[in-house]
């Protein structure tokens, strides 16, 4: 089977070395300091597991400045210097910046540019702090480190970031290993979004096959579709405009479908997003559907004000709170919002709100 892979990948390779000049291209630069004249720094692609070359860069003086086809979905590749790897990810036309030192530069390097490059930064970081307090060998089974993992892939499961999480290898061991039975529900549960909302995507396949290949057999007669268990929410425990607490894991274990909207009323397209939130409220609240709204204002009394006016639950997450809420559900910049079904799991993030109908229309 290996054998396999490795022809199919050399052939990709060949394709993907030639890109053509015409068309969308998405745009690395940066610098590399400390290259010697023997250095290369390699670009690589993945496809299932396995690395292979698409490009040898020239950077000359350490100026990083190459350009790549847009192939119509977000990727992940990496740029290597000797056996030092640094991973990064792109999403469309986007311009991702690099800036290293060699010869080690998975320890030394920063990666800015998109917030997928943010948060992918953020998790090499994690495994780095993780493998530098416990040892490498410990980090498949450090429970802290997986579950701060987990919380980003719960908040964008369909997202490359989260690929890019559960397809990590810690030498030869699967940071998520699919025969562990938490770690495939995880899988399953970014298989079930890549299905849903990347059908198209080459790695849908592979995470639906990965993921039911590894599925511990049910009680009920198997079925050809997927029935992947997807994660529970993270707890927000936040204070209304009453001084009333709610808790969001006492909502999402309700039986009712919940939206999760991440906000500021002070911005100037608050009033128009809540109107169109209002519509969908209106129009399923009837049939169990309940808003779970968390203010980031900084300015708490107009918070107050708008909030007051508001038929859904309404809560404020304060600078005294901090951003950890945030962080769990990998919130970049607001309006962000998701949806979960009446079994409380996190079944799609919405980008736009014009699709958040379709959305909560799925889980009634």
């Amino acid at each position: 089977m290996k054998s396999i892979f490795r022809i199919a990948l050399l052939g990709m390779a060949a394709v993907a070395v030639s890109c053509s000049d015409n068309g969308p291209k998405w745009h690395l630069n940066g610098s590399i300091e400390g290259l010697s004249e023997d250095d290369n720094i390699i670009l690589e692609a993945n496809n299932q597991g396995y690395w292979y070359v698409v490009d040898t860069i020239n950077a000359k003086n350490g100026k990083l400045d190459y350009a790549g086809d847009v192939h119509g979905y977000p990727d992940i590749f990496r740029l290597r210097v000797g056996d030092s790897s640094v991973y990064f990810p792109v999403d469309s036309i986007e311009t991702v910046t690099i800036n290293a030192t060699a010869p080690d530069i998975a320890a030394n390097h920063t990666l800015s540019g998109s917030p997928q490059a943010v948060n992918l930064a953020r998790v090499d970081s994690m495994l780095t702090a993780a493998a530098a307090a416990k040892g490498v060998k410990a980090m498949v089974a450090d429970e802290e480190l997986k579950r701060q993992l987990a919380g980003m892939i719960l908040a964008d499961p369909a997202g490359v970031v989260s690929y890019y999480i559960i397809s990590k290898t810690i030498g030869d061991t699967p940071l998520y290993n699919p025969s562990a039975p938490m770690d495939n529900r995880i899988i399953g549960a970014v298989a079930n979004s890549f299905n849903s909302q990347r059908p198209d995507d080459p790695r849908t396949k592979y995470l639906t096959s990965l993921f039911l290949r590894n599925r511990r057999p049910s009680s009920s007669a198997e079925g050809s579709a997927m029935q992947a268990q997807l994660i529970k929410a993270f707890e927000i425990d936040l204070y209304d405009h009453t001084g009333k607490r709610h808790s969001l894991l006492k909502l999402t274990e309700s039986g009712r479908p919940v939206i999760l909207s991440f906000t500021a009323y002070s911005a100037d397209w608050s009033p128009a997003f809540n109107v169109e939130l209002n519509k969908v409220y209106s129009k399923y609240h009837p049939n169990g559907l309940e808003i779970y709204q968390v203010s980031v204002d900084e300015d708490e009394y107009a918070w107050k004000q708008a909030a007051k006016n508001l038929p859904w639950i309404t809560v404020y997450n304060s600078v005294a709170d901090g951003g950890k809420v945030l962080r769990q559900y990998n919130v970049a910049q607001v309006p962000t919002t998701f949806v979960f079904n009446r079994e409380g799991e996190l079944v799609e993030r919405v980008l736009d709100i014009a699709d958040l109908d379709s959305a909560v229309a799925k889980v009634m």
